[in-house]
């Protein structure tokens, strides 16, 4: 996000335009696409902008409901409306500035090489390469990793989870639940590499793989993540497409039961932040849920991976009271921040998810930590903006770096608690 006159509300658009559809590395083609930054009264805005049909599509935040006064707020429209958002914005006296000309260049800029080039940990794969690579790292390192199925997609892609073998308690982690966060599954591959790879070396990931198993689902929402780099770069939802409308798609993080459906979600299943028709109405949720479930003895925290705005959060969401251990998990999150800013100087937030972003419902966090696990935290990775979901490759490795210090910080921290 650039910075922005400090007056109301501060925005950040992004102008597409859906006219062509030449297929190169991404089919939906978004050339004269432009990345625009205004500021004014939302709300009245937003309410125009419905009347003339303007179509909105939220990256930050999730949806119109949590946008306040001096928040910053992303997302984007087609640039065949632009002419029209335009118009409006001088005829309301709101001063804006482009950010990006060319939207379609920014998402091709994304990928360094081909997407065709072979698997590689500083690069975004395709979930081909990452379901290849599952089995690959659980063949080539059978004395410490496994790989399981513990469930389908709704289109019937098998879901993997990675888990580090031998008893005890355990490490939950989830990256890949909304499709267009690409940073997240690089990150979960990532560790796996790490913790194989540092094993017998590094004093601290020993000390962790020998007293702590790691469940680790590389990728929840798979059928999403292929959307997403095959037609619509910007998906966020599964694919789900049960329902008597031609909306397609629900947002796994409202779907978890736990305060379902009364707060942030939506019941229109056109929205992005859909929750479904019941909670674990998904395939995806309730692979996740069913597992934790049945492994609930063992697993003493739980750490998944989103997308972007750079905060670490914790329980609750759906509500602005404390957790009983509120003051132990502030703490531990500070600490967390502090190790990630000391190795490039990224500046991270911390809080409770409601206190910090804005009150949300039927999110894995809460739903775990109401489990009975009470060291539950939600990653919110690179950036704040300036690239949102079109994080450059060059900066998966400094990214997956500095989260490395502060799952490692936490972990250990579990693990001196449990043994």
């Amino acid at each position: 996000m650039v910075a922005l006159l400090n007056l109301c509300t501060k925005l950040n658009l992004v102008l597409l335009s859906e006219t062509e559809q030449k297929r190169n590395k991404f089919p939906k083609k978004l050339n004269n696409s432009k990345f625009w930054g205004y500021n004014f009264h939302f709300h009245s805005i937003t309410n125009l902008f419905a009347f003339l049909s303007v179509q909105v599509d939220f990256w930050y935040p999730d949806s119109a409901l949590h946008i306040v006064k001096q928040m910053e707020v992303d997302f984007h429209i087609s640039a065949a409306q632009s002419n029209t958002v335009e118009r409006l914005l001088k005829q309301n006296g709101i001063s804006y500035q482009i950010i990006f000309d060319n939207l379609q260049e920014d998402i091709e800029k994304q990928l360094d090489g081909d997407k065709n080039d072979g698997y590689s940990y500083e690069k975004y794969n395709e979930w081909d390469k990452i379901s290849d690579w599952t089995a690959r790292i659980a063949k080539s390192n059978s004395t410490l990793v496994s790989r399981i199925q513990i469930g389908k997609t709704f289109e019937n892609r098998p879901i993997f989870l990675l888990q580090k073998s031998g008893e005890g308690n355990a490490i939950f982690m989830d990256c890949g639940v909304h499709a267009r966060e690409w940073i997240s599954p690089a990150f979960c591959q990532w560790f796996v590499k790490e913790a194989i790879s540092t094993y017998g070396k590094d004093r601290d990931m020993t000390h962790i793989l020998d007293n702590m198993n790691f469940y680790i689902v590389p990728i929840v929402n798979i059928d999403g993540y292929v959307w997403s780099w095959t037609q619509n770069r910007f998906w966020r939802k599964n694919r789900s497409n049960t329902f008597q409308n031609n909306c397609t798609g629900v947002d796994i993080n409202r779907n978890f039961d736990v305060a379902w459906n009364t707060a942030d979600s939506s019941k229109n299943p056109c929205e992005e932040t859909y929750c479904g028709s019941a909670p674990e109405s998904e395939p995806e949720t309730k692979a996740v849920a069913s597992f934790i479930r049945s492994h609930l003895p063992s697993i003493k925290g739980y750490l998944t991976m989103h997308s972007y705005s750079q905060m670490i959060l914790f329980p609750f969401g759906y509500t602005y009271e404390k957790t009983a251990n509120y003051n132990e998990l502030n703490e531990l999150a500070k600490r967390a921040v502090k190790a990630i800013a000391s190795l490039y100087g990224k500046v991270y937030k911390y809080g409770t998810s409601a206190s910090t972003i804005y009150l949300s419902s039927g999110c894995s966090d809460d739903w775990v930590f109401n489990q009975g696990i009470k060291y539950s935290f939600t990653f919110e990775l690179r950036d704040k903006g300036k690239y949102g979901f079109l994080l450059p490759e060059s900066q998966i490795k400094p990214t997956c770096q500095e989260i490395m210090l502060a799952v490692k910080l936490i972990t250990n921290y579990i693990l001196n608690k449990t043994l």
